[in-house]
């Protein structure tokens, strides 16, 4: 995909970690035709509103990625499987000034999405790993929060695994969701 660009204005250094498997990099370009395809796949986002998201769409969530990072200082990273190089998902932690009741407003929100075609891979329990260490490391809040639909079995599962515990269930578009709480550091 070429654009037409000056370059970023202010930069945003954004972290690269790794994992045995994976590559967590800053969001690029290039990222949109598979993020947009990942978007588009119902069982991708069966638990995310279910329904699909259209290209501009797409690039407007990864432009937030970029600009979560250059105004907070933290975000979520494009995950980039290393046997193939290709985008699989994104995973990392932002402020969308939710309204939820409890409020979750300034408290890093963690999230995490993948391709259907990488579940069962280890792939989402690595990247979360090596994002929460960094967040454990980097971030001074006494904890990170993340929403999950109650039906989304696997995401509570790998939520649990890393520490995070059900605090409220709040109604959010049309829906209910579970509201949970991870402490600095973990369990």
């Amino acid at each position: 995909m070429q654009l037409l660009t000056l370059g970023p204005l202010t930069p945003a250094t954004i972290p690269r970690l790794e994992t045995p498997d994976l590559i967590l990099r800053g969001p690029r370009p290039d990222d949109l035709i598979e993020a947009t395809a990942l978007h588009q796949d119902p069982a991708f986002y069966r638990y995310l509103g279910n329904k699909p998201n259209d290209e501009e769409t797409v690039w407007r969530r990864i432009l937030g990625q970029q600009g979560l990072w250059a105004m907070l200082g933290y975000g979520s990273w494009s995950i980039e499987e290393k046997a193939t190089g290709r985008f699989i998902g994104t995973t990392g932690f932002f402020d969308y000034q939710r309204a939820l009741a409890p409020s979750i407003k300034g408290t890093p929100e963690a999230g995490w999405v993948f391709a259907p075609r990488v579940h069962g891979r280890g792939y989402a329990s690595q990247a979360v790993q090596v994002a929460l260490a960094w967040a454990d490391e980097h971030l001074p809040a006494p904890r990170t929060v993340c929403i999950i639909d109650p039906d989304n079995a696997a995401s509570l599962r790998l939520a649990h695994k890393f520490g995070y515990r059900e605090f409220a269930r709040s109604p959010y578009h049309d829906a209910e969701i579970v509201l949970l709480e991870r402490p600095r550091g973990g369990r």
